[in-house]
Parts: C-alpha cells; structure tokens; sequence
C-alpha cells in the first residue's frame, strides 16, 4: 500500500524543510540548505511512485551535504 501524502511531507518536516507560501494543490517545500521541492495532491491522496522518490532524494541530499 503507498503511503499518503501527508506522510511524505511528514518526513520533509522532520529533514527540516519548512512549507512555502503556495496556492491550489501544488506545496512548495524549502530547505534552509537552498533545496526545493514542489508536492501535488491533497494530503489524503495515495503517493505515486515518483513522489516518493523525490522525497527520498531530497531528504538524502539535505542529510548527507557537509555542515559548514
């Protein structure tokens, strides 16, 4: 069963990216590190494939990059 998305932005929230000023059913998801994200559908909607994928990717990239 795929996870919701509200599950995967659960998971953006707890990477430390923070929810951006957006309109309809797009969200924009910035990090402080320079990463954007931008999720479709509504929070209860089942994810598809790729959004887990970019979530993961995302995730990955803000945890492995250097701290200055």
């Amino acid at each position: 069963m795929p996870p919701k998305i509200r599950e995967l932005e659960a998971r953006l929230r707890k990477a430390g990216f923070v929810r951006q000023a957006s309109r309809g059913s797009h969200r924009k998801w910035g990090h402080p590190a320079g990463k954007l994200l931008v999720m479709s559908g509504r929070e209860g909607d089942d994810a598809k494939r790729y959004q887990e994928e970019q979530v993961d990717d995302a995730v990955r990239s803000v945890e492995t990059r250097p701290k200055a």
